[in-house]
């Protein structure tokens, strides 16, 4: 049941990255065609929509690793009073 479950999460792995990316990219076409804006609006909404999707893969990596049950290894703790 886990392996399912992290099949449905790349599934959303690739739509959390694309979606906003192309989402806001589309906007700015069509901003800049509707309106006569000038070629910084697409490049703005696409700044945004790469932020976005970046978000989005980071977190969507996070769900995955926690539904893997894998767990980060932490360093050991640093103590200055004991000396080798």
């Amino acid at each position: 049941m886990k392996d399912l479950n992290l099949l449905v999460f790349i599934s959303q792995l690739g739509l959390s990255v694309a979606a906003p990316l192309g989402g806001c990219v589309w906007l700015g076409f069509f901003l800049r065609q509707r309106f006569g804006l000038g070629r910084w609006i697409v490049l703005v909404l696409g700044l945004i929509g790469l932020i976005s999707a970046v978000q989005g893969f980071r977190y969507t990596l996070r769900g995955m690793e926690r539904l893997s049950g894998q767990k980060k290894k932490e360093p050991p703790p640093v103590s200055f009073n004991e000396h080798e």
